[in-house]
């Protein structure tokens, strides 16, 4: 065995795979590169610049957060050249899903030597549920390391061309992928397609998760914001976002709203749920990206499953 290195998707997972005595360093991957504008040269300081200028923004990250929480352990990566074998840890969610990408587009560059293999939880058991890696049993984390897959050479350069395409200033090329199955990334293409429905619908100008989020509230009629906040979170298929970031989609779609306790539609909000309506003169701004791309200027077509460009 040479010495190993754990990357994971999140500090919760980090804390759990401290207790469970597998060698090797951890570093956790502290982004959330699915939202906000992100750009192809994983690292480097215009990278960082972009990725902090959205944070501060939207999340009113701080400086001094993003240096000690992000670049300490970003740079913790950096130092550590040593080991042979880096080990990934990741989820089946689009929020994991296009971090892995951007992992591995570094890795590419800058640790191309290495052994780099993937442990990725989803599909676990007969069921119809996905699971996280947070919400496994020990004994299935074990297993799933010891299965992890080898990503070859090919695995890896496929990654990093998703990546950049991603990144690129048109999705359009994204849905052109047809070739996912003959790679070692079993959840990639359908996180692919849940990002792809970002874009604003033809039909009314929200895209697929702003209409789960109305549908959510006009068909359970949640007691409370929190309240609609938990059936989000619980009904939002392979998004994996948190609750943070469904706020600040509720902040979007505050006018289409009459009260949050109890939650109601306002007629407005009703009518552009039945597609009577479009709201995406209202949301539209310059500056709302989906990766390299400008949200509001390309439109999902739901029917055809396709993206246009405006």
């Amino acid at each position: 065995m040479g010495s190993q290195l754990h990357i994971t998707n999140g500090d919760s997972f980090t804390e759990r795979l401290k207790s469970l005595n597998i060698d090797g360093d951890i570093i956790t991957w502290r982004e959330m590169l699915c939202e906000g504008k992100t750009e192809s040269n994983v690292g480097s300081e215009s990278f960082w610049k972009t990725r902090f200028e959205f944070l501060s923004k939207n999340y009113k990250v701080t400086k001094t957060w993003f240096v000690e929480k992000t670049l300490k352990e970003y740079r913790s990566l950096c130092n550590h050249k040593q080991q042979d074998q880096i080990i990934l840890w990741f989820e089946y969610d689009l929020f994991c899903q296009i971090n892995m990408l951007a992992v591995l587009s570094w890795l590419k560059t800058f640790r191309r030597h290495a052994e780099i293999s993937l442990v990725c939880s989803g599909d676990e058991d007969a069921s119809d549920r996905m699971y996280g890696l947070s919400e496994l049993t020990d004994e299935q984390v074990f297993n799933l390391y010891e299965k992890r897959v080898s990503l070859s050479q090919n695995d890896i350069e496929y990654a990093d061309y998703v990546w950049q395409l991603y990144c690129s200033d048109n999705p359009i090329r994204l849905e052109n992928l047809a070739d996912f199955d003959n790679y070692e990334f079993e959840y990639l293409s359908e996180a692919i397609q849940a990002h792809l429905r970002r874009f604003p619908s033809i039909k009314n100008g929200l895209n697929a998760i702003e209409n789960n989020i109305l549908s959510i509230s006009e068909n359970e009629k949640p007691s409370s914001k929190k309240a609609l906040l938990g059936k989000i979170l619980q009904n939002q298929g392979v998004y994996g976002f948190g609750d943070t970031q469904y706020q600040r989609v509720l902040g979007k779609l505050k006018p289409l709203y009459s009260s949050f306790n109890p939650v109601k539609l306002s007629k407005k909000g009703k009518d552009i749920l039945d597609q009577k309506t479009n709201f995406y003169s209202q949301l539209r701004d310059g500056d709302t990206y989906l990766g390299g791309a400008l949200m509001y200027s390309y439109l999902y077509n739901t029917e055809s499953e396709r993206i246009l460009k405006l």
